[in-house]
């Protein structure tokens, strides 16, 4: 699906009658999938929430995901701007949406495990 969305870009148009609304949400299902498919191979379970109990190394990990965010951000406006033309449309949106969420999540960890954390 995300082959067929970042190179194909084959499509029907859909119920919608827009061949690119139906790409986007190929390529929408397809991230979907990676990350259901690196969530149960990362902590062998189902499930879709990464709580803060799986993880080994909150401090560390939370540092990673910070800059991991920052630079799909920066990934995001490269693919918006410079290589509009050689991207899918809304492939600026969905990487500053990624990039975003990775953001909240490491910024959640470092407050649950700094400031935030329960003082037992």
């Amino acid at each position: 699906m995300m082959l067929d969305t970042l190179f194909i870009d084959f499509a029907p148009a859909g119920p919608w009658d827009s061949e690119s609304f139906t790409l986007g949400v190929i390529g929408l299902t397809g991230m979907v999938l990676l990350y259901v498919a690196w969530y149960r191979m990362t902590f062998k379970r189902k499930g879709l929430v990464p709580w803060l109990d799986l993880w080994e190394d909150p401090p560390g990990s939370s540092r990673k995901i910070l800059v991991a965010g920052v630079a799909t951000i920066a990934l995001a406006w490269v693919s918006g701007n410079p290589m509009q033309e050689l991207m899918p449309d809304p492939a600026g949106l969905i990487l500053m949406l990624l990039g975003l969420l990775m953001i909240l999540q490491a910024v959640y960890v470092m407050l649950s495990i700094g400031p935030l954390a329960d003082k037992e």
